[in-house]
Parts: structure tokens; sequence; C-alpha cells
């Protein structure tokens, strides 16, 4: 097997600290260290730890998106869709989880980097009232904005309790078998939420 370039090495390496301990507890020393490479090489390939780091959450928020849009695209009836969205998340979620923890910090924080956060949150939101906007009004309880947050939270938040889950569940939640529950269970909330739903006009 080839051993990893530098750039993809520090890369990973800075992707890990930053879902471990956040942007602001992680030096470019530590991230050197954890890549096996010297400290001017972070700085010669990427110029700064937020050059890095907004390289890494630009990376997250552009597959993300793509995986999305592949889903939303799909041409299926709305239920069958919706689905195939779910699975495109959680699949996504559960193939980066270090993501969802790393966006949940700077939300949390001080405000820094929220920038390219609401941007492309805001590129997913579009993507989601486009795909209801056959069967969803544009404002109230049962808009596509609810929607959004609705199962964003439902998919992300299962992935950041995951770790406190396992010993009340008496299980991984985060094993093959517990993905695919709740994989069951998002499409059963669709599938609910779709039953409730009123379309606009």
């Amino acid at each position: 097997m080839t051993e990893p370039d530098t750039p993809t090495r520090i890369l990973a390496a800075a992707d890990e600290l930053f879902g471990e301990i956040g942007y602001d507890g992680v030096s470019v020393r530590d991230i050197a260290e954890r890549a096996g490479v010297n400290k001017a090489l972070v700085f010669y390939h990427f110029g700064s730890k937020d050059e890095l780091f907004a390289r890494i959450l630009d990376r997250y928020y552009t597959e993300h998106q793509r995986a999305l849009e592949r889903a939303f695209e799909a041409d299926l009836p709305v239920r069958e869709r919706l689905h195939r969205v779910m699975d495109a998340y959680i699949d996504y979620i559960s193939e980066n989880r270090h993501y969802p923890r790393l966006v949940q910090r700077l939300v949390a924080g001080s405000g820094a980097h929220m920038a390219p956060i609401k941007d492309n949150l805001g590129a997913l939101f579009q993507s989601t009232v486009e795909a209801l906007e056959d069967i969803a009004p544009t404002a109230g309880p049962y808009s596509a904005r609810h929607f959004f947050v609705t199962f964003s939270g439902a998919v992300i938040n299962y992935f950041t309790y995951a770790p406190v889950l396992a010993p009340v569940w008496g299980g991984d939640p985060l094993s093959d078998e517990g993905i695919d529950e709740r994989r069951a269970h998002l499409h059963w909330l669709v599938d609910a939420m779709l039953g409730g739903m009123r379309p606009p006009g």
C-alpha cells in the first residue's frame, strides 16, 4: 500500500485533532506531531492553522452537499427520494464522524469560522426547500425549514450522543446494527412527517 503524501497526512491529523479537541485547543505543533512531520511542513503546505482549518471545513461541506444533491436529484416519488436523502445523510456522517463534532464546537463557541458554516448551511437548506416545494409551504410549522432542522438534528445528534448512549442502551449505537436501526427509524420519521404535511396553497 502506498504511504499517504505529506499534505494528506497533515489534513488527516488536523481533522482528527480538531474533531477530538476543538480548534482552539490544537496547535500547529500538535498537528505536525500527529502527522509525523516537521512543523515547518504544515506552514509550507497550508500557510497557517486557519487556512488548514478552512480547507477541512470546505472539504466536509462540499462532499456533504454533493452527497445530498445526488440523492435529491433521483427521479423518484417524494417519499422514496427523501428516504434516499436520509440514507445519504446518515452514510456521510457515519463515514466522517469528526465532522458533526467539529461544526457543533464552532457553533457553540466564540463565533470564529462561522462564515463558511452559514454559507454552506444555506446551500443545504436551499436544496431541501427546492426538493419539498410541491408539498411544503414556505412558512409555518409544516414548512421545509422545519423539516430541514428536524432531520439535520435527527442525524447529527445521534452521532454526537452515541458515546453516552452506549452504556444506557447496553450496546454500541454506532455499530452496523445500530446504524441500520437508526436508518429504519429515520425512514419511519420521513413517512410520518410527510403524512402530516399540508400542501402549499
